[in-house]
């Protein structure tokens, strides 16, 4: 029997294993063990363990495509599968009333956490821990069409960055950027990406690191001294919570009102502090005022009851609300313009009233290009920072060129190889905007390949689509090859725009390129209704198969004393960990009109737990990170017991259900009935709470446990009843393990 001391050892080389060849990162402080839980999903598919994949490889690592596109703007959202539920004839002509306006983005359906915003923190933290228990090492943001979503990645990287410093581990990060450099888009989106997070140094912890450098999807090209020098073009720079945006400018002559051009991305509720200071930052300052609900790309101005001398000065905005930036020049060398007081590029546009004229003209500094000399160095540097893998478009490419990594391709997928030639990458997509016709294609014309398409056609089998088809061929084959790294494609696009005509394609049917429908979409994050969460579960089952699982030891066999004491719980192995601070309430806005949601549920924030028997009981202890709420509170420290390991029989898969019911030193046991959420008491245990600790002794002549050895799955649960379904675990209260996942006891005869 392996010893606690061990597997933390093996832990900390698994997750070594799990970092790209030259990480070093060291061992998470609350490594909860997500590959050693247990789960059968709807569909009675169960989850692989290390007795069938094996323990934990190294040099193995798992990439997510990762999507920061949803916003507060907008009238929507705009769901084709309602658009098309409640007006099939819609199909047939985009100038439908039902569908949104042409150009604007739609969804495919709804996120199970609903409609809603890329920087949501309750969201933020969901993810981390959903795409972590996956297996999943680096999220890889999609800036392929040239936006950063800086507000949004840095709200991730503060909200992710928090949880390592609780102790928790988190996928890192990585960047896609444009397929092709025209008009300078492929350097512009790098050397954004460069100067907003990696030059300042920000979120470091987070940098996904490959052959010792921070992996970018970039053509080397768009590091490149010619490509620097393009002429600047006109651009918003987004305020992010945290960050200041300011602009040095001169006065030729006295003024009476100065400010700027500020975007809100079409919402309403933005806003920001607009101050004015002598000479420069940490000057005095002159001017200052809090501007609420701005409109999109308003012109706001500080007014001076007195005239103000032509000099030098330093115009700043701060403390934003909403979506709120500030237009200006993007390009050539740092022209006056700081962000949070770090001189970068590009200059902001800065209007001016001048004493004696009644209206204000825009002073935009004159950007000094950059250099043949300082543009090679910029570039040598840039260069030389990064691990650069070109981004592979084309889905069909069979013998790609090295250095090149692909984002998604058809079946059978080529290894992407590295520059030396060695196969390094490989890609797994769930469905493909690709057909045998006319190769790329828009997902909501025939033929394109969707979820349900393998061995070279679309299977329409009842319930196709939840199976998964294209997403266990693509895994069957990345399997087969074994690279260092797999890219999945992908976790939370949702949406794409609705056109009209798109490079050989003119509706009918409306145009979605990359989404359309349940069918014909790529996402594994959970829906509602539809394939809820199966294709999370496909994904957990394939990545353990890739990366391996570690085991826990077998449950140790003591008596536990029901005399209000819990020291003897302290020699017995194995913990079963949960996530620390995972309780935090929502209450946000959705996309457009969507939300608020809210949601109070989150109580008792459970931290671990352990269970122990005797001849007699079985027991179990679990821990909370703060002192237990009232017992009189509904839905109160649940214990959910599966005692066969059979999911198919009990509520999913949970034969017994303990603590529903208690007086001052018993609890409920109940048996379920039909598999409903429905229970029926077979007896009492024993209980005790003190503090932020709680043990139950079960009679194992209750749960039918006479005999030896036994498996049971077990899940602790507070406040998370809903609605007697999956989706309970997932969205209120905390449940440790989260969402379908369970912990597994294996109870062995003593001295075994």
């Amino acid at each position: 029997m392996m010893n606690y001391r061990a597997l933390l050892l093996t832990a900390a080389l698994a997750l070594v294993g799990r970092c790209s060849p030259a990480q070093s990162h060291s061992a998470p402080k609350w490594d909860v063990y997500p590959d050693t839980w247990v789960a059968t999903d709807a569909l009675m598919r169960a989850l692989p363990n290390s007795k069938l994949v094996g323990p934990p490889r190294t040099n193995k690592t798992l990439g997510m495509f990762y999507f920061l596109t949803f916003d507060r703007g907008g009238n929507g959202p705009y769901d084709n599968s309602i658009i098309l539920k409640e007006h099939p004839e819609a199909i047939k002509d985009i100038n439908n009333p039902a569908w949104g306006p042409l150009n604007e983005s739609h969804y495919w359906s709804e996120p199970l956490f609903g409609y809603y915003v890329s920087d949501d923190d309750w969201v933020l933290r969901k993810h981390a821990q959903m795409l972590v228990n996956a297996g999943v090492d680096v999220i890889i943001f999609d800036n392929s069409n040239q936006v950063t979503y800086d507000r949004a990645r840095n709200q991730l990287c503060r909200v992710w960055e928090s949880m390592r410093q609780e102790g928790l581990q988190t996928p890192q990060i990585a960047f896609l950027c444009p397929f092709g450099n025209p008009n300078g888009m492929g350097t512009s989106t790098l050397c954004e990406i460069y100067d907003t997070l990696y030059a300042p140094g920000l979120y470091k912890d987070l940098w996904f690191l490959w052959e010792g450098k921070p992996l970018v999807m970039a053509y080397p090209s768009y590091a490149d001294a010619a490509a620097m020098q393009l002429p600047s073009t006109r651009q918003p720079f987004e305020l992010n919570s945290g960050q200041t945006l300011g602009q040095n400018w001169r006065a030729e002559k006295p003024f009476t009102a100065v400010g700027g051009d500020f975007p809100t991305w079409g919402t309403t509720d933005s806003g920001m502090t607009l101050s004015l200071y002598a000479g420069k930052p940490g000057g005095k300052r002159l001017l200052t005022k809090t501007f609420t609900n701005v409109k999109d790309n308003a012109s706001l101005l500080l007014e001076s009851n007195a005239e103000l001398p032509a000099g030098n000065y330093y115009l700043e905005i701060s403390q934003p609300v909403g979506h709120i930036g500030w237009w200006g020049l993007s390009g050539g060398s740092p022209s006056g313009a700081l962000q949070t007081g770090a001189p970068v590029p590009g200059a902001r546009t800065v209007r001016v009233r001048y004493s004696g004229s009644t209206d204000a003209q825009v002073v935009e500094p004159t950007l000094k290009q950059v250099g043949p000399t300082e543009a090679a160095e910029r570039a040598k540097t840039i260069r030389n920072f990064f691990t650069f893998r070109t981004p592979i478009a084309p889905y069909d490419i069979q013998k790609p060129p090295r250095g090149g990594w692909a984002w998604l391709q058809n079946y059978p997928q080529a290894p992407q190889l590295s520059p030396g030639g060695e196969v390094e990458q490989i890609t797994v997509g769930v469905a493909q905007n690709y057909n045998s016709a006319t190769h790329l294609a828009p997902m909501s014309f025939p033929g394109a390949y969707g979820r349900s398409y393998h061995n070279g056609v679309l299977d329409t089998g009842p319930d196709a689509v939840r199976q998964g088809f294209n997403f266990t061929e693509q895994w069957n084959r990345a399997l087969e090859v074994q690279p260092p790294f797999v890219f999945v494609t992908g976790w939370n696009e949702w949406t794409a725009g609705f056109y009209s005509e798109w490079s050989s394609y003119k509706a009918p049917p409306p145009i979605f390129v990359d989404e359309f429908n349940q069918e014909f979409s790529r996402d594994i994050e959970p829906m509602r209704g539809g394939h809820g969460d199966d294709y999370y579960y496909q994904l957990v089952a394939n990545a353990r198969k890739y990366k391996g699982a570690r085991t826990l030891p077998a449950v140790t066999s003591k008596t536990i004393r029901m005399n209000g004491s819990f020291a003897a719980w302290k020699s017995v192995q194995p913990e079963y960990r949960d996530y620390i601070a995972d309780t935090a309430h929502r209450n946000v806005p959705g996309v457009g009109h969507a939300g608020p949601y809210v949601n109070t549920t989150g109580r008792n924030d459970i931290v671990a737990s352990k269970v122990t028997f005797d001849s007699k009981n079985v027991y179990f202890y679990v821990r909370t990170a703060a002192p237990l709420s009232p017992t009189t509170d509904p839905d109160w420290m649940l214990l959910y017991i599966n005692t066969d390991a059979n999911y198919k029989t009990g509520w999913l898969g949970y034969d017994f259900v303990i603590n529903r019911k208690r007086n001052s030193n018993t609890v409920s046991v109940e048996r379920c009935i039909d598999g409903k959420y429905e229970w029926q008491a077979v007896g009492e245990a024993k209980f005790q709470v003190k503090g932020n600790e709680l043990q139950i002794a079960v009679p194992r002549s209750l749960l039918g446990l006479k005999h030896l050895p036994a498996t049971i799955d077990f899940k602790w649960a507070d406040n998370c009843y809903a609605k007697g379904d999956w989706t309970d675990f997932t969205l209120n209260g905390d449940a440790a393990p989260d969402d379908r996942f369970n912990y597994r006891a294996t109870l062995q005869t003593p001295g075994r």
